[in-house]
């Protein structure tokens, strides 16, 4: 088992793929070509809707924006392993995965505009609202995992955080009953190397966050985090064993945030530009692109139409989502809890009173 073998107590990074596209035969999973070819395009199309949507922050037409460049494989390869009664648990980056689940595009961009509707991903796609309190979505996912193991399902949840998320007291108390609960879990923490402006050295003496699994009695197990295949094969395995019933896996995804942690951010000011090349050269969309022209089902000809394809579903979804109906202010009030207490009745009753009144 690729847990055993790459034991993070023993330093070894489980990689597929290196960064120039060469696959490493014996561990390359078995992927039909239109799979990989999906897979790809859904790569793509995150690079391309994450440049989009940057533009759009820009010109005031978003709010603030968490770019996912750099972190597309990080997020793909392990959502590619859930089945559709698998529940994705997210924090505020991973758009490639919501993509890949079957989210519209249009309606991510929407929750960035300001509009909780876009936090309705469609009936039957089972993914929670954006979690920004960082770490806080972790306890979520694991309560979703021990409601789905007390109901005697067999579905999955994984669970995206960041490496600043493993800072914070909810990954432990998460991982903690995760471990003694031996919760169906796949913890999937995107180390991006910095948690806004503290590096991860700052953050954690542990020589990596994958061996804090040890801790909570499970495996643990670190990964090329721009390797698609390779986070593919190691969630795929956290999959399946959580679904026999075996509990959780912590995977730690080594890769990095190559741009500002949001629009709001300038990450010029705490990182170098040698630091930014070194991992430019090795971009996951880059590396998986060089692979499957290796295997001669991609080519340059390909690769324009489909920009040209993407670029121009990338303009239709935005301008499906900024003309959607814009919330009112007795939808906002609706929207922060099932039931409404009686503290936001007496205020959404003094607005219907008087709309034009403001709060002193």
């Amino acid at each position: 088992m690729l847990v055993d073998d790459y034991d993070p107590l023993k330093g070894r990074m489980l990689q597929i793929l290196d960064k120039d596209g060469n696959v490493n035969k014996e561990l390359e999973p078995k992927i039909d070509d239109k799979r990989l070819l999906d897979v790809y395009r859904t790569m793509l199309l995150t690079r391309m809707a994450d440049e989009k949507s940057i533009r759009l922050q820009r010109q005031g037409r978003f709010g603030a924006y968490p770019s996912s460049r750099g972190q597309e494989a990080s997020q793909i390869g392990p959502a590619m392993a859930l089945e559709e009664t698998d529940w994705m648990v997210w924090a505020f980056r991973e758009l490639g995965a919501l993509l890949l689940r079957g989210a519209p595009l249009w309606r991510t961009m929407l929750y960035w505009m300001g509009n909780e509707e876009g936090s309705r991903y469609g009936e039957g796609v089972r993914i929670t609202p954006s979690s920004v309190p960082v770490g806080s979505q972790v306890p979520h996912a694991v309560g979703i995992s021990f409601a789905m193991k007390y109901r005697n399902e067999k579905g999955v949840t994984l669970c995206f955080f960041g490496d600043g998320g493993s800072s914070e007291g909810d990954f432990h108390e998460g991982l903690n009953f995760a471990g003694v609960m031996k919760t169906p879990t796949v913890f999937v923490c995107q180390n991006n190397q910095w948690a806004i402006s503290v590096p991860r050295e700052k953050q954690t003496a542990s020589k990596t966050i994958a061996q804090k699994a040890v801790a909570y009695g499970f495996p643990g197990i670190l990964v090329d985090g721009n390797d698609v295949l390779a986070l593919y094969s190691a969630a795929k395995e956290a999959v399946e064993r959580a679904r026999r019933g075996e509990g959780p896996t912590l995977i730690e995804s080594f890769t990095y945030r190559m741009s500002d942690h949001t629009t709001s951010d300038d990450a010029t000011r705490y990182r170098t530009e040698q630091e930014l090349k070194y991992w430019t050269e090795r971009d996951p969309i880059t590396r998986f692109r060089t692979y499957l022209m290796k295997k001669g089902i991609w080519d340059d000809v390909k690769e324009k139409a489909l920009v040209a394809e993407l670029g121009q579903f990338v303009e239709e979804e935005v301008k499906k989502a900024e003309e959607h109906a814009r919330p009112t202010l007795d939808e906002v009030f609706s929207y922060t809890y099932a039931e409404m207490p009686d503290d936001l009745k007496a205020q959404l009753d003094s607005h219907r009173r008087d709309p034009g009144r403001k709060e002193g």
